[in-house]
């Protein structure tokens, strides 16, 4: 089957410049004005943006967390993730203290195979080190796993600072790449305990006890291991300026750090814990909290500058009845949000339309850098003869507005509810094949294919 889209805006890195684009079967063949030839069909895009896929590195799928499971596996997930245009997300593999890389690895699969509607590709969670965990990670390269990560807090999957050190060692021998969830964990103890000690027990007392310099502080010390074991490292799901500062300290002592935010600390604010409704605020909780309003513009403009280089969603979705779980104890609120259905939308209407930041870093943002970070490319994350035709055409004129009762997600609410979109998602594209169009996600049956990804070339 050969398909030519003729008229519209090809977006890469540089921007956008009006080109056609051939696909044959499940590549990309040419991108240039005017091509002509033998073809099955001809899409008119004219007015339209093409996108690379979206890549969404940072998805949790059926996931056993907070004494309850989450709400997406991954065939709700992962449908409404090529309904929003990413068509690869990076879920992560998370075996338990105790067992194996490859008692994970083996659970994902059995998880997401032959359930995926998008291509998938697994993090490998290191909550464990010891020889066995060792020994055990030159086959996790072999298997397709070049990326892994470890937490800084969270008692059944945090590691000590001696435990990364070496852990980072081996990873630099081997070509990885390490993301850290960075939040000190000892002093958010301490700040819950004293909220629990004077009643205070609501969804308003989430954000007090996770500030944003605890995030810092935890972001600086992972840095400084890194420093010592020469390792580059990624720091996800970022959320202020203290800990972007942090970053920018490390990267002039000459240390590679990658940033990733996500679009409910660019769009949202920590207002939403303290409305007297317990479900309106317990919807929000999620690790690290949303933080004060004025971060946003922070996070906006190291996106603009480079200095973030990914957006993924941290989708981790429970539905209000498993948010209330923690309604006599916030900390017992199952954290996360549903989030990779609309970040596209959101990115490009209240940052590209907006003119928060451009054409060219969108895509960089939700394209081509996670493509690089995690071993992608160029098979994913660009517009290219040879790249797979992973295409999202976005109509700048289908503007409407969010509702949950318009997802495909398996919950009930939308942290985004009533936003007005700039533009929509006219279709997405998987390997040279319709599967979403005006809304409508076209396959019955899952077909994405596992990626066995490479090393970073970012």
């Amino acid at each position: 089957m050969r398909t030519l889209f003729k008229g519209g805006t090809i977006v890469s890195a540089g921007g956008g410049r009006r080109a056609d684009l051939a696909v044959e079967g499940e590549k990309i063949i040419a991108v240039g004005r005017g091509l002509t030839g033998e073809f099955d069909r001809i899409m008119d895009v004219s007015g339209c943006l093409l996108f690379p896929g979206f890549i969404d590195a940072h998805t949790h799928f059926d996931l056993d967390v907070a004494n309850t499971t989450t709400a997406d596996d991954f065939f709700t997930g992962s449908r409404a993730a090529l309904r929003g245009g990413t068509t690869t997300v990076i879920d992560f593999a998370c075996p338990n203290k105790g067992e194996s890389l490859h008692y994970g690895l083996d659970l994902w699969h059995q998880k997401a195979d032959g359930r995926t509607f998008c291509d998938y590709g697994f993090h490998m969670t290191i909550d464990d080190w010891n020889e066995s965990i060792r020994a055990e990670l030159p086959d996790m390269f072999a298997q397709g796993i070049s990326s892994f990560k470890m937490y800084l807090t969270y008692p059944a999957m945090m590691t000590s600072d001696k435990e990364i050190y070496f852990a980072l060692k081996d990873l630099r021998r081997l070509g990885g790449v390490c993301g850290f969830h960075c939040e000190n964990a000892g002093v958010i103890d301490a700040l819950i305990a004293e909220r629990k000690a004077a009643g205070e027990l609501s969804p308003a007392s989430h954000p007090l006890t996770r500030p944003a310099y605890l995030e810092a502080e935890a972001v600086s010390r992972l840095l400084r291991i890194a420093q010592a074991a020469a390792c580059p490292v990624i720091i996800v799901h970022l959320t202020n300026e203290d800990a972007l500062d942090e970053v920018a300290r490390a990267r002039k002592r000459g240390q590679s750090v990658y940033v990733e935010t996500c679009p409910q600390y660019l769009l949202l604010d920590e207002s939403v814990y303290f409305q007297e409704d317990y479900s309106a605020a317990a919807r929000y909780v999620c690790a690290p909290p949303i933080r004060d309003k004025s971060q946003q513009d922070v996070l906006w403009r190291g996106l603009r500058r480079g200095t973030i280089q990914t957006i993924s969603t941290d989708h981790c979705s429970f539905t209000l009845a498993q948010k209330d779980m923690g309604r006599s104890d916030f900390t017992k609120i199952p954290g996360g949000l549903p989030g990779v259905e609309t970040r596209g939308e959101l990115i490009y209407s209240f940052g590209v339309a907006k003119r928060r930041i451009s054409l060219g870093r969108m895509c960089l943002a939700l394209a081509e850098n996670p493509a690089k970070l995690y071993g992608l490319f160029p098979r994913k994350g660009t517009l290219r003869p040879g790249s797979d035709a992973d295409i999202v055409v976005y109509d700048p004129g289908a503007s409407h507005v969010i509702q949950a009762s318009d997802c495909a997600a398996n919950v009930d609410y939308n942290p985004y509810e009533g936003f007005v979109t700039a533009g929509g998602i006219r279709q997405v594209w998987l390997r040279g094949a319709l599967a979403v169009e005006n809304g409508t996600v076209l396959d019955e049956a899952p077909r994405g294919q596992y990626l066995a990804r490479g090393k970073c070339s970012l």
